[in-house]
């Protein structure tokens, strides 16, 4: 369900605050000052994660990249929270202006298609795990435009072999 509330609403901003208040914006994202409250991810979802960082992890070492769960991706009044992430240098701060490679785990309802733009101006890399589908993409940012890759340059794997490490839910 989509809820657009336009113009300054104490009601809103008192559940914004609730949230916060009880920890549960962890995966609140505010794309150009819009506010998007999203849910924390499924069972199924994090095991896929847990599984997906497993196999991922030794890659991005070997790449010299370091590995973070989800992360503020962007500045304060626009970011993303992707599931994942692998970056040139160890993070620091709230919020994290750019990363090599993004990794987006697809949920029902989410809106992983439509951070492609915000991605590619933020990322060298996305990959897109569907465990519906079972299905995995990746992309490369040309700066602008996320282009569509047999798997990730970076890490040194590719689409299918990512998908075949997986434990599809």
């Amino acid at each position: 369900m989509r809820t657009v509330v336009i113009g300054p609403n104490p009601e809103v901003e008192a559940i914004i605050a609730r949230r916060h208040a009880l920890g549960v914006d962890r995966y609140d994202e505010v794309w150009e000052g819009e506010y998007h409250m999203t849910p924390g991810p499924s069972g199924p979802h994090a095991l896929l994660d847990h599984a997906l960082a497993l196999f991922l992890g030794p890659r991005a070492g070997a790449a010299g990249l370091i590995g973070t769960s989800a992360f503020n991706l962007g500045q304060a009044n626009d970011y993303r929270v992707p599931d994942g992430g692998y970056h040139r240098e160890a993070p620091t701060g709230t919020w994290v202006p750019t990363a090599a490679v993004v990794v987006e785990i697809v949920s029902p309802d989410d809106e992983t298609y439509e951070k492609f733009g915000f991605y590619a101006r933020r990322a060298e890399e996305l990959i897109v795990v569907d465990p519906t589908k079972r299905t995995v993409e990746c992309y490369v940012s040309d700066g602008q435009h996320l282009v569509t890759s047999s798997g990730s340059t970076l890490l040194g794997v590719s689409a299918r072999e990512i998908a075949q490490a997986l434990p599809w839910p």
